[in-house]
């Protein structure tokens, strides 16, 4: 947690003098009815709201400073239901569906809502967060925070949020998920950054996750840099797995020059020589990269990794490297990259961590340009066809087929909604397309091709 920046405060202070001098409060205080509250909160939430957007995007490491402040009385609870949310999501989560360290913030949400005189208009907007920072904590904590409360109605208000129905991981997972969906379009994230060998191993999870969060919404990460920075080049951390995920990320996904270019340089390939299991480490974090939905490791990724890797080093990385330079430099349509594909992939085992990587690679080409044909493009399909067949006579691999097949069948259940005349000549030069090339491929079989494009009857209606 880092502090508020001046400019910050300043705005907030102002926030907090306008709500304290404002009609809405006088009116609320004086006749105690809900409408004139629910005016103020429509009149100074967007603003909190606005500031908060602001420090997210640009100091995320500020958002528990601010939260802290906002928990001040003369801001009378308002945006309070919000941040409880952000503190609800914001914990790392475990495979039970349970926090993986006590939540602190959240508790220190909840009961500053909970001690605040307009309790009884916020309850109205907290219960779901309660029940499911509730279901992801344990009973023990749960137990801890609601006994010492002594106001008996806040007391039995806590104990009623918590539900049965997330008594199971299954429960918990369902019940997480929909509650996300409120959040989707919010930027709340934020992380703590280890100082110690210890904090390393608790954190670099949760760290590595927040850091994916801002490369998938792109957002602007020039005040993570110095902490980056300190972290890579940690020396008692340098060999450790948890150093790795968090290097590789910052290597594959920051534009560097300069000094900070040469400083990572310098600590990637220190890192590099004290790790012994670094090469087989790095390329499961690339598989993981090119497998998640998040983000996309993409050749400008491999040409940063290429650009700072000592290559005089013979080892599976440098080989992985110098691959990539081909295939990224010629394309991977080109007959030499083609070349020198199965040539690499003929030296290693088809199971192999490498081959699985550069089969992602190759994938992951096809699949950009896939997704972005349009439906009257299909033309560019029958002429790519003919390069994933050479790919996949290349790996032999039942899986990147079946990645082709979908990537393909999507594509032309799309170009059928386009030309549905079955008459016409799109439909059937599509048609004979997926006859030939898919039954060639075994993405399909004939008889299958027979009920894809069957005409079929409408039924009538009776009169």
């Amino acid at each position: 947690m880092l502090p508020l920046d001046n400019n910050y405060v300043e705005e907030l202070e102002a926030i907090a003098a306008e709500i304290q001098e404002s009609d809405e409060l006088a009116y609320y205080l004086q006749e105690e009815e809900e409408t004139y509250f629910e005016q103020m909160k429509e009149r100074f939430e967007p603003k909190i709201e606005e500031l908060y957007n602001k420090v997210a995007a640009e100091n995320p490491l500020q958002l528990v400073s601010l939260d802290k402040m906002l928990m001040n009385e003369h801001f009378e609870g308002l945006f309070l239901p919000r941040i409880l949310g952000y503190a609800v999501l914001n914990g790392e989560i475990n495979n039970q569906y349970k926090y993986t360290r006590p939540q602190d913030h959240f508790k220190d949400v909840l009961m500053s809502i909970c001690n605040s005189p307009n309790f009884e208009i916020l309850k109205k907007r907290i219960g779901q967060s309660i029940q499911v920072g509730f279901a992801l904590s344990s009973d023990i904590w749960i137990t801890n925070l609601i006994t010492p409360i002594e106001n008996k109605r806040i007391r039995y208000f806590l104990q009623s949020q918590k539900l049965d129905k997330y008594y199971t991981p299954e429960g918990r997972q369902q019940g997480l998920a929909i509650y996300k969906k409120q959040f989707v379009n919010f930027n709340y994230m934020t992380a703590d950054f280890p100082k110690s060998l210890g904090e390393l191993k608790v954190l670099w999870s949760s760290l590595k996750d927040f850091l994916i969060y801002r490369e998938e919404k792109k957002l602007n990460n020039k005040s993570l840099m110095p902490f980056l920075k300190s972290l890579i080049g940690n020396e008692e951390f340098q060999g450790h797995d948890e150093h790795l995920q968090i290097l590789g990320f910052y290597a594959n996904f920051f534009e560097l020059e300069g000094e900070d270019l040469e400083h990572l340089r310098k600590h990637f390939n220190a890192t590099r020589k004290k790790h012994p299991e670094f090469c087989s480490l790095w390329l499961a974090f690339v598989l993981e990269m090119h497998e998640s939905k998040r983000v996309d490791l993409n050749a400008q990724a491999d040409g940063r990794i290429s650009a700072i890797l000592d290559k005089s080093v013979k080892d599976e990385l440098t080989e992985y490297y110098e691959l990539m330079d081909a295939i990224h430099s010629v394309g991977y349509m080109h007959e030499e990259a083609m070349d020198v594909v199965k040539t690499f992939y003929n030296r290693h085992e088809g199971t192999s961590l490498i081959n699985e990587c550069v089969r992602m690679v190759i994938y992951h080409y096809l699949a950009r340009l896939i997704n972005n044909l349009e439906a009257s493009d299909y033309h560019e399909l029958f002429e790519l066809s003919k390069i994933y067949t050479v790919y996949i006579n290349i790996f032999a691999n039942q899986q990147f087929n079946q990645n082709v097949k979908e990537l393909s069948m999507r594509y032309v259940k799309r170009t059928l909604r386009h030309y549905p005349d079955k008459r016409g000549r799109d439909y059937q030069d599509i048609k004979k397309f997926v006859a030939t090339t898919f039954v060639d491929l075994n993405f399909i079989k004939e008889k299958e091709v027979v009920e894809m494009f069957k005409t079929r009857r409408k039924k009538k209606t009776e009169s």
